[in-house]
């Protein structure tokens, strides 16, 4: 197994996410009509633990920020873990708004430790774009793709990628799920809802 990487603090981070973040203003790409090209998977993940409503704060829990700076070990092989999730080739978040950075502030530890950019250029307003971005776009071929997505918005973003089986509705207590579609040569997705088991109280199934 590869030696430990350092951790790194969140509030370190903070200041650098311009460094990785791919933000780009305007409209996302749209590429040419050409043969569909697939991933091998896409994992979808909520952000993490957001503070209480009447904190009016687009940062995340003390809480959310411990489940971002464990989220490595996601891919991790472990004792408790034999058999992690496949690494991301590519990560993407849902852009910033007024009111949340909480899906870029939730994979900034992850990214910094994998030296990979955070494409932020699709909103929660974008699914079908990101779908387009995905299927459309030969780079992601047979590549693992990690999304963090705002809840309310992941159901339709599953289903634009196939995932058929998918819950209709996230709910709004959960932030310990991982999404994950994996799909076979021709295209054909398989969906399954696997738990994260980061953090004390994580469903175990």
């Amino acid at each position: 197994m590869a030696p430990a990487l350092p951790r790194f603090g969140l509030a370190r981070l903070v200041p650098a996410i311009a460094a990785v973040v791919l933000g780009v203003a305007g409209c996302a790409p749209r590429h040419a009509e050409g043969p569909r090209t697939y991933p091998r998977q896409v994992l979808i993940i909520r952000h993490a633990e957001k503070p209480p409503e009447r904190a009016n704060s687009a940062d995340l829990s003390a809480e959310g920020k411990a489940r971002a700076e464990a989220l490595h070990a996601l891919f991790e092989k472990s004792d408790a873990r034999p058999e992690p999730f496949a690494t991301p080739d590519f990560i993407f978040a849902a852009s910033n708004s007024g009111k949340s950075h909480r899906p870029v502030l939730t994979v900034t530890p992850l990214a910094a430790r994998l030296n990979l950019p955070i494409d932020t250029r699709f909103t929660n307003d974008d699914p079908a774009d990101l779908a387009r971005e995905l299927f459309g776009n030969p780079r992601y071929a047979g590549k693992t793709v990690l999304v963090s997505w705002r809840h309310g918005a992941t159901p339709e973003l599953a289903q634009l990628l196939g995932a058929r089986g998918a819950p209709l509705r996230w709910q709004d207590d959960v932030f310990d799920r991982v999404w994950e579609i994996t799909y076979a040569a021709d295209g054909a997705p398989t969906f399954a809802d696997r738990p994260q088991r980061l953090m004390p109280g994580d469903a175990a199934e």
